[in-house]
């Protein structure tokens, strides 16, 4: 069968085996075809290649049939390798490529993912999102791909778009035609709101933990009155919040809420300020970008004090009573949920809230719990999986990244090693808005460290946390030059090496997804 024959076989369905052997015939030059990329659109074949460590998108025309590329940009190859009836473009994989790749292949664009349980990938790289897909083979979790937070882009240096399309390209690369999210993570002002909804993000996280009065919870209950009286609460009011609240009984599964007046009191100086803010961007978003599908996520968890079940129960249920849909909440739990490392504290007791918080859920939402720092949280997803109730959203980012350096510390010993000695000395200033407490002294210099050693550590408390919180100054660095003093090196490493990459990655994320399985 040649390459016309194929074409009409194939117009309602992806290309396969037969495709690749013809692929595979004629592409002879040292280009690797991702098998699942493969597919038609009209009379057009396209597919992702690879030759050396440089991938390219390339589309197999008949050679008078100019429209099926119009748009991409990229350079008709000279060597007609399928015959002189056909055109061969090669397509570098750019946003306007990936914009026209978006428009012809709905399963390339992000959705909104509702109440399913799903769980958020970060890649900070942008080349890990392959990976991700593969090892969400056997479980039923759906994947949210494109999930950076303005934090995370001001330290990478790397813009919406190319969050996105590396999304783009990984579900095509992987023919994943399930659905994806992309989620615009910690927001906090309507300027964050716009700058991922005019590239098509659904998922909107917005964080307002800076409204959040922490001491409302030890002040003097007059000092609590007066700081309710100093603050702009919008359309919340003491009285009115106390005859709502006050005195009555909020049966839950598992539990009882039975507000008084001094709990309302100090919740309405700890969230109120949450909540109108909140609800603020909500309108921004709703209002001015009214013709895009989104879902909403609150985040209160980067704050200092846990979040009771009562706060969450007021947070979600004025929130409702105010016209937001959430999608999920991320409370602050009990406990510590540090970057990087398994969850420290009492799990019997993280059991218990989690029960409460999901009742809570349920009763105002339903919205999934949303469990933020999730990277390595392996005891809290063995308490959450066997519990088998409400809805969950997961959400890392940080421990790609260290499997990223796991990765190259297995075929680059010294690159690894020069990264972790200017991580060293970066830790200090670099934790400061991180909630960590990695001790330096218990971290070797890399210069010391044997490969066998340096591996070891990406298994260590301490020296993950070095790692995972100086990912922003070990990316974006630069020599007198103003050459990149790891960046380019790491990313070569890791392309050069990618399906040890892409193994490194799956066997660390299905240890994450596993639990969840027993739901």
């Amino acid at each position: 069968m040649e390459l016309q024959q194929l074409m009409t076989s194939l117009q309602e369905r992806p290309a396969g085996k037969e495709a690749l052997n013809i692929i595979h015939k004629h592409y002879g030059d040292g280009i690797g075809v991702y098998p699942k990329s493969v597919r038609m659109y009209g009379n057009a074949l396209f597919f992702i290649g690879r030759k050396q460590s440089e991938k390219n998108l390339y589309i197999v025309t008949l050679a008078n049939d100019g429209a099926a590329v119009k748009g991409f940009e990229g350079e008709e190859l000279h060597q007609t390798m399928f015959g002189p009836n056909f055109t061969i473009r090669k397509c570098c994989m750019t946003n306007t490529n990936a914009n026209h790749l978006r428009e012809l292949f709905e399963f390339t664009r992000p959705v909104v993912l509702g109440i399913a349980d799903s769980f958020g990938f970060g890649d900070r790289l942008g080349i890990a999102n392959p990976a991700h897909l593969r090892s969400l083979e056997g479980s039923h979790m759906k994947p949210v791909l494109a999930q950076q937070s303005v934090r995370e882009l001001e330290r990478t240096q790397r813009t919406v778009e190319e969050v996105l399309d590396a999304a783009t390209w990984a579900v095509f690369q992987e023919g994943y035609s399930a659905g994806f999210g992309a989620d615009a993570d910690h927001l906090k002002t309507p300027e964050d709101i716009d700058r991922y909804a005019r590239v098509g993000f659904t998922m909107y996280t917005f964080d307002p933990s800076a409204y959040v009065v922490n001491e409302a919870v030890s002040l003097p209950l007059a000092d609590v009155v007066h700081g309710i009286q100093s603050i702009d609460m919008g359309d919340l009011r003491l009285d009115e919040l106390k005859a709502r609240y006050v005195h009555q009984t909020i049966a839950l599964d598992g539990g009882v809420l039975q507000p008084n007046d001094e709990m309302v009191t100090r919740a309405l100086l700890k969230y109120g300020g949450v909540i109108r803010h909140t609800r603020n961007l909500y309108k921004h978003l709703t209002g001015k970008h009214s013709s895009l599908q989104t879902e909403v996520e609150v985040s209160v968890d980067e704050t200092d004090i846990p979040t009771t079940p009562f706060e969450h129960y007021f947070i979600s249920h004025e929130l409702k009573r105010l016209g937001v849909k959430l999608i999920s909440l991320a409370p602050r739990f009990i406990g510590d949920f540090e970057k990087g490392v398994d969850y420290r504290g009492d799990l019997a007791a993280f059991e218990k809230e989690y029960r409460l918080h999901i009742a809570i859920a349920k009763i105002n939402g339903p919205y999934k719990i949303s469990i933020h720092s999730g990277s390595d949280k392996f005891s809290v997803y063995n308490v959450i999986g066997k519990l088998q109730l409400g809805a969950v959203h997961v959400k890392t980012a940080g421990t790609s990244y260290l499997e990223a350096l796991r990765t190259a510390a297995n075929v680059d010993r010294e690159l690894v090693a020069q990264i972790l000695d200017f991580s060293r000395a970066q830790y200090e200033e670099q934790k400061k808005s991180y909630h960590v407490s990695a001790c330096l002294e218990r971290v070797p210099a890399g210069a010391n460290c044997s490969k066998e050693q340096l591996l070891s550590l990406f298994d260590e408390h301490d020296a993950r946390q070095v790692f995972h919180v100086t990912f922003g100054k070990t990316l974006t660095e630069r020599d007198g030059s103003g050459k990149f003093l790891f960046r380019d090196r790491l990313m070569a490493c890791l392309k050069q090496h990618e399906e040890l990459h892409y193994e490194t990655l799956i066997r660390h994320f299905r240890k994450h997804l596993e639990p969840f399985e027993q739901r």
